[in-house]
């Protein structure tokens, strides 16, 4: 039999141990040996004596284990997060050593056109033929000799289109009394320290210089269509006003509308939210207010005066303000309205959130918010449960049906008419009056519409369905966003439509005849899944908004058809039109509406750059239609803010949600920024505001 030192004497040098090796070196062997070790002791030792094995250490805790990874992760963490930002300092140094150099600019070459312009048109005034920048460079002379495309303002509508036309097919010029463009949704954000101002503006220069396109600064007050001639008013530093003649090939309408005054008087006691200075405007009066509110000797009615806020209208934009500014923007984008809804939204999450804990809580407890609506509901773009529910709960004083009836600087006049047909007159003492309550033309608008004869409209310039104004040679002139409104009339259309189709030219329409007037070469989807399609196709043609209403066209045809003689006198057939007519909705007063036609008119101005010589080789005269369909409006849902929530409106479905909707809201907002550079303010803006909370200072 073998000995157990027999057996552990190979194993010991294979390890390096020797026979002198303490005998407590065994711990050294391999788990797998000791086990073959033991088995052969077990075997061989007639006493069946076991040998003595020291215990393995104990292995690691599992919080031990996982602080190891936590802390491994971490390290490489931070050393990614030094990297980064190792890597993006010598980025911006690198950029900053290429950008700022001296760039010296000598013998620039300018057109003597544009250091003397020539006098013309019916009041001799310079005629801007040519700019200071149209002869810098080649690509600058190779764009002075495409035609002129002149737009006027700088607005959603005006953006929308620059951001759609291609370089190289126009010489574009923009005309607009601002150097900036805003982005109006985030205005009540702004008014209460929400976001800063710089972070809704984009220089208009920027947009443009990707077309190399120019600008001017100044403000569009007449129009001479019979020589393509844009009369402009503009100011030096010293107030001198200046007036000259800006030429064109086409032009673009799109200087958006004031607001209404409803025949309202004292309305100079109001602000209005437009324009980044009434923004800037509101929030010096919101926090003067507070201020004044904390003094010692204002006495407890001027107390309630100072915090009473009286938002006159009910849309989107006079509660979001409401909201925002006081206690604590779809795709709507919004309107004035919508903007005003903001602004009520704006001053509750402002009163909330900064006034609990910077002022006297006093201050918060006498705030009132008040909203004076002509119709039975605010917000009547949005569901209707889901947004009065919301402010009766967070106790705003809801007016509704009543009228304004005249505004003083310390108290608002409204009257309320009850069922039994009396009218009352109510006041509501204030120091700050909101004023958004529909629009009006502003003064090129209505320059525009006294020109043409057929412009009938009070509220807007009427254009067709490719956005041409009425009345304006074809082609040349038109007219987009607020400033614009499609026509919805059929009866202007009856004579043109009756002499296309009365065949037999006996004075009626019949059924084949009234088939025959939709047939034309452009036929959409919808004839193939509408036997009478092609029947009204050109009705629809002419106003895209009217296919709603002709679904059904046997229907409608024997509707009007009063002698059922298979057939439509002239007068039968002027009555359907006119009935059809006055079923059509205009669109809204948007920033979505304006942002669409944009993006559609600056597509069809690029189709025709670039299919020009082809369509003038075959004496094509409406060019609009030959390269482009109508424009049809797709309505994408409104959304609105109403205090760490939103609600969106999405046409069959409306959507009421907390933070996961407000981030929603905010998501949208933000991709509809002009610039990267806008998007970065705007999220360091909402950090800034979520960590420190508001911007309290007066500015």
């Amino acid at each position: 039999m073998l000995k157990l030192s027999q057996v552990l004497r190979p194993l010991r040098a294979a390890h390096g141990l020797t026979n002198r090796s303490s005998p407590f070196q065994i711990s050294l062997i391999p788990r797998p040996a000791l086990r073959l070790t033991r088995s052969f002791a077990v075997e061989l030792s007639p006493e069946r004596t076991k040998p003595v094995i020291p215990l393995e250490p104990r292995p690691r805790s599992r919080f031990l284990r996982r602080s190891f990874l936590a802390v491994k992760y971490t390290s490489y963490l931070l050393l990614s997060a030094a990297a980064g930002t190792f890597a993006l300092g010598a980025a911006i140094f690198i950029h900053d050593a290429f950008t700022y150099t001296d760039k010296h600019v000598e013998r620039v070459p300018v057109s003597p056109l544009a250091l003397h312009p020539e006098r013309g048109g019916p009041k001799r005034l310079p005629v801007v033929n040519a700019l200071l920048a149209d002869e810098e460079d080649e690509e600058f002379r190779k764009l002075n000799e495409k035609p002129k495309l002149v737009i006027v303002g700088g607005g959603w509508g005006a953006i929308s289109v620059l951001q759609n036309l291609s370089l190289g097919d126009y010489h574009v010029t923009v005309v607009t009394a601002e150097t900036f463009t805003t982005f109006t949704p985030l205005l009540p954000s702004a008014a209460v320290g929400t976001v800063q101002v710089r972070s809704l503006v984009e220089p208009i220069r920027k947009i443009i210089a990707r077309l190399r396109g120019q600008m001017i600064c100044g403000k569009a007050t007449d129009l001479v269509m019979s020589e393509r001639l844009l009369e402009v008013e503009t100011a030096g530093p010293d107030g001198d006003v200046q007036r000259i003649y800006v030429p064109y090939d086409k032009l673009i309408i799109a200087v958006g509308s004031v607001s209404s005054t409803h025949g309202v008087t004292g309305l100079d006691h109001c602000f209005q939210l437009k324009t980044i200075s009434d923004a800037q405007t509101i929030r010096r009066r919101i926090m003067d207010n507070f201020e004044a509110a904390t003094l010692p000797t204002t006495t407890p009615e001027e107390r309630k005066r100072l915090l009473s806020f009286v938002v006159c209208g009910g849309g989107p934009t006079g509660v979001e303000t409401a909201a925002v500014c006081i206690l604590g923007l779809l795709i709507s984008l919004l309107g004035s309205d919508r903007v005003f809804f903001f602004f009520f939204q704006e001053i509750y999450d402002f009163c909330q959130e900064d006034i609990m804990n910077y002022f006297p809580k006093l201050c918060r407890e006498e705030v009132s918010i008040h909203v004076i609506q002509s119709r039975e509901h605010i917000l009547n773009t949005l569901t209707l449960a889901l947004s009065q529910d919301k402010f009766r709960r967070d106790k705003v004083d809801l007016i509704t049906s009543a009228r304004v009836h005249s505004v003083h600087h310390d108290h608002v006049v409204y009257t309320v008419r009850s069922p039994d047909g009396t009218i009352t007159k109510h006041e509501i003492p204030s120091n700050l009056v909101l004023w958004s309550t529909g629009i009006a033309m502003n003064a090129l608008t209505k320059r525009v519409s006294d020109l043409l004869p057929n412009q009938v409209h009070k509220k807007a310039i009427e254009v067709d369905a490719h956005l041409r104004v009425k009345g304006a040679p074809l082609g040349e002139v038109y007219a987009i966003g607020d400033c614009a409104t499609i026509e919805t009339s059929l009866v202007s259309h009856l004579l043109e439509l009756v002499d296309e189709a009365d065949k037999d030219r006996n004075g009626k329409i019949d059924f084949d005849e009234f088939d025959f007037m939709g047939e034309e070469p452009l036929v959409n989807s919808f004839v193939s899944h509408c036997p009478y399609g092609v029947a009204v196709s050109r009705i629809k043609q002419r106003i895209p908004m009217a296919e709603s209403h002709l679904q059904k066209v046997r229907m409608l045809f024997d509707l009007y058809d009063s002698d059922a003689d298979n057939s439509l006198t002239l007068n039968e057939l002027c009555k359907l039109l006119e009935e059809i007519g006055n079923k059509i909705t205009a669109l809204p007063a948007t920033a979505q509406v304006a942002s669409q036609q944009g993006k559609y008119l600056g597509k069809k101005l690029g189709k025709l750059a670039s299919q020009h010589e082809v369509l003038e080789a075959n004496s094509i005269k409406d060019l609009d239609e030959a390269v482009s369909g109508p424009f049809r409006y797709k309505h994408l849902g409104n959304l609105a803010y109403i205090g760490n929530a939103a609600v969106f409106d999405l046409g069959n479905m409306s959507v009421m949600g907390g933070l996961v909707a407000m981030y929603a809201w905010r998501s949208v907002y933000w991709s509809e920024q002009v610039s990267s550079r806008t998007r970065a303010l705007l999220m360091i803006d909402w950090i800034i505001r979520g960590v420190w909370g508001r911007d309290l200072s007066r500015l």
